[in-house]
């Protein structure tokens, strides 16, 4: 039998409202960094590909580790922040990610096995978004979570760091300098985060057995619904953030710089939408949010399948794809903290946010294969059409009626009227 939840005294009232963004500032800009080194290895794909003479589907294997192992890790993380707390968490991962990142820097980007090692530990970066998500709700009131985890989900702007800056750095200075520089700001964040950061009075804090929290919150409805839809939105948002430079410079021809700052351009318009989704999720529901961007991705993904010229119609179709992936994001957490229990929110979150990575490992892998099979990308980016028109349908009928069944029409009317701030 599960034992209830105890919660820490108090509530932030309006005196803690600065308090409040501070926190959210904070988380985010942590989320960023370590972001920042989750993405190291996606821009310098291709780089290792001539170097170690990798075949597409290893390279894809390459940029692909690190996100399965932070989506994973994600499970674990988001139970533990449920316990311990944001203030524990941020800067444990943060500075737990420092070691692999010297370690790819500089030793372990000499061979195929080293970085898929590398990699691996990479991984842990990618778990700090299990901890942002609880501590950021715990802060604010539900009229205002869909914004303020908003706001905390374009901490994943951490990738457009890597895409702008890893290869450059790369060719001025050398294969250590990307690393040693995201290893030194990350260890200063943990320092900071670990003086800094407080964990909101009145959060919820679970005291039930690790595994016990699991088997709960895979029973509930929330986590699968919004697993699924996570894996779509997030998971093609990842896809792209990581494949992107080798299809730009496969299919079109771009040199390596010009492919990662045009994935910096994707993920930048991503980054920026997020809390647009969530702020929209506030003020029409996230139901309607999702359905709209899911469509915006259909017709994107179908148009690209047949490799238009880049300008205008690629171009066109993929940041349209971006800001739609975005805003999607946004709106499957707005979900998640209208229907999630708040002891079980980190729990939640870390099994949709494994969902959404393991979402992003998968196109890479059916990418490089299907183009080493056919020498052509459309039937990938055909498959993610008929995916995002499968997932528009489910959002149109099971989880509308989720939203329906478990909220009063009363507390949406009363989100879709105070969204304004806080």
């Amino acid at each position: 039998m599960l034992q209830p939840s105890r919660r820490q005294h108090g509530t932030p009232g309006a005196s803690g409202h600065g308090q409040a963004w501070l926190m959210l500032a904070l988380a985010t800009v942590g989320f960023a960094l370590d972001f920042w080194a989750w993405a190291l290895l996606s821009p310098l794909g291709p780089r290792f590909k001539d170097d170690l003479g990798l075949s597409s589907f290893q390279q894809s294997l390459l940029v692909a580790v690190p996100v399965v192992v932070g989506s994973l890790g994600r499970i674990p993380v988001g139970a533990l922040t449920d316990r311990y707390g944001g203030r524990v968490m941020f800067p444990l991962v943060s500075a737990a990610t420092v070691v692999p990142v010297l370690y790819v820097g500089l030793a372990g980007h000499s061979s195929l096995g080293a970085l898929l090692v590398g990699g691996f530990f990479l991984g842990i970066a990618g778990t700090a978004f299990a901890v942002g998500v609880p501590f950021v709700n715990a802060w604010f009131p539900p009229e205002r979570r869909g914004l303020a985890i908003g706001v905390f989900g374009a901490g994943m702007g951490g990738t457009a760091i890597s895409a702008l800056t890893t290869v450059k750095l790369v060719d001025a200075h050398g294969m250590a300098d990307p690393f040693l520089i995201t290893a030194g700001v990350l260890a200063v964040y943990a320092v900071v985060a670990a003086l800094v950061l407080r964990d909101a009075p009145g959060r919820t804090v679970t005291t039930d057995p690790l595994a016990r929290r699991l088997a709960a919150t895979l029973k509930l409805g929330i986590t699968w619904q919004a697993s699924a839809l996570y894996a779509v939105t997030f998971g093609g948002y990842v896809a792209f953030s990581v494949y992107l430079p080798t299809y730009l410079r496969t299919g079109y021809g771009l040199t390596q710089a010009d492919a990662a700052n045009r994935m910096a351009g994707f993920v930048l318009l991503a980054v920026a939408m997020r809390p647009v989704g969530g702020w929209l999720s506030d003020r029409i529901g996230p139901v309607r949010v999702l359905a709209g961007v899911l469509a915006v991705v259909v017709a994107g993904a179908f148009v690209q399948a047949f490799t238009p010229s880049l300008p205008p119609l690629g171009t066109i179709a993929f940041l349209a794809m971006a800001a739609a992936l975005g805003a999607g994001s946004g709106a499957v957490f707005a979900l998640v903290a209208l229907l999630a229990p708040a002891g079980k929110l980190g729990s939640v979150t870390g099994v949709v946010g494994a969902a959404g990575g393991l979402g992003g490992f998968v196109p890479p892998l059916v990418m490089g294969s299907l183009y080493g099979a056919y020498g052509s990308y459309a039937i990938g980016l055909a498959l993610l059409a008929v995916v995002a028109a499968a997932a528009l349908a489910f959002t149109a009928t099971a989880v509308r009626h989720t939203v329906t069944r478990s909220v009063p029409t009363a507390r949406i009317h009363s989100m879709s009227k105070g969204a304004g701030g806080v």
